[in-house]
């Protein structure tokens, strides 16, 4: 039986008349990276900050651990983040910046400081100072401080962003060791998809503060699915001969989008409109790729 590391509920942010989050219900099960993906300003940094309690609900509520109301504070306990870049004094190591917060924070044992370290490969950097850190760099430390508290529930905000390909990857690689080296729950969010496809075993897509999206990214995949696009000199009549042969189709864009046909069958139906003095313009096999789907979701009106 899987178990609820986080559910909110209607979770709504409002500021004015303007609502940066809209009703958002999601639901992160144990042990998995859950993706959560949108447009710059989609609200996805709200609802994490929400979630971390550095920010509060107008309406709504969160559940963490099974914990609500009194109870999340202690529940949130068992939480590390990094939303957006971490303050880091410039002219101290790594180490020493660890070390600053270890002790601010009440971590026990110095040993916690290297463990981290060890863990986002920077136990070697030795006196080399913060502000000469290349951005790949500071990002991997803002995930040892993150990860520094032992959390059972770590939230990441856009943690690939600005860096290059190799920094990408790198990052990329480290987040997926985390729910097998640590047992650790991971959200991650981004604003490209083809940036989580690679990570996440769920993803929700968020736009302009609501969700349209939550499942599995299998599911998603399953909107990409191959399919033929046909144009004809009238798509009315055209559908009414694909209707009479049961032959489902819809129309799109100036399109009839059936589903993949032999080329047997796909003749017959060529034959058979021109029989019926309708000319075929175009005829073509199309898959989504998962960019197209994005941009459905969150460039269009879509609904799920």
């Amino acid at each position: 039986m899987s178990e609820i590391v986080l559910a909110t509920h209607g979770l709504t942010r409002a500021y004015g008349q303007s609502r940066a989050l809209d009703n958002v219900s999601i639901t992160v099960e144990k042990g998995e990276i859950y993706g959560l993906v949108g447009r710059n300003g989609a609200g996805k940094t709200t609802l994490m900050r929400l979630v971390t309690g550095q920010s509060a609900p107008t309406a709504g509520s969160v559940e963490l651990f099974g914990q609500t109301g009194r109870e999340l504070a202690r529940a949130r306990s068992r939480t590390g983040a990094m939303i957006e870049t971490p303050s880091f004094a410039p002219f101290l190591t790594a180490r020493e910046n660890l070390e600053y917060y270890r002790i601010q924070r009440g971590i026990p044992g110095k040993g916690a400081v290297d463990e981290v370290l060890e863990a986002v490969d920077l136990r070697d950097t030795g006196k080399k100072k913060f502000k000469t850190f290349s951005l790949g760099m500071k990002q991997r430390l803002g995930l040892a401080l993150a990860l520094m508290n032992h959390p059972d529930f770590l939230i990441l905000d856009e943690p690939t962003n600005g860096l290059d390909p190799a920094g990408i990857q790198e990052m990329r690689e480290l987040i997926c060791s985390l729910p097998e080296r640590f047992g650790m729950t991971v959200v991650v969010s981004s604003h490209l998809l083809s940036e989580i496809d690679q990570m996440a075993d769920h993803v929700a897509i968020i736009r302009e503060g609501e969700l349209v999206f939550q499942d599995t990214l299998e599911a998603l995949h399953g909107r990409s699915r191959h399919h033929l696009a046909l144009r004809t000199t009238n798509n009315a009549a055209a559908r009414a001969v694909l209707q009479e042969k049961s032959v489902p189709c819809q129309e799109e864009e100036g399109y009839l989008i059936l589903p993949i046909l032999s080329d047997e069958i796909a003749a017959q139906l060529t034959r058979l409109l021109g029989a019926r003095n309708l000319g075929v313009i175009r005829l073509e096999e199309r898959q989504k790729s998962l960019e197209d789907i994005f941009l459905e979701l969150t460039g269009k009106a879509a609904s799920l």
